[in-house]
């Protein structure tokens, strides 16, 4: 199971998300998809149309994946223990 780590701003939004999970998936986008099954709405706060008519989904501009503090994308795969960390841009001045 890979240990997952959320930003803060996405359990306000979905109540009963915690910060942390472990969660079995075979990759970043099915950890997302694992997610959202269970907390609707969730992928789209952090995924969004590749724009190239393809169907697929990438992460949003603002978000990034790191599975063992490395980059990752949609489709980066997880090991049984792997730490996927989900972080998400914050601006402000």
């Amino acid at each position: 199971m890979a240990d997952v780590h959320l930003p803060p701003t996405l359990p306000p939004l979905f109540p009963g998300l915690p910060r942390r999970l472990e969660l079995d998936a075979a990759s970043v986008g099915e950890a997302l998809e694992r997610l959202d099954a269970r907390w609707p709405g969730l992928r789209e706060r952090v995924c969004e149309p590749a724009g190239d008519g393809s169907g697929r989904s990438v992460l949003r501009p603002h978000v990034r994946a790191f599975v063992d503090g490395e980059r990752a994308e949609l489709d980066t795969p997880l090991a049984a223990a792997a730490r996927l960390d989900v972080v998400a841009a914050i601006s402000g001045g």
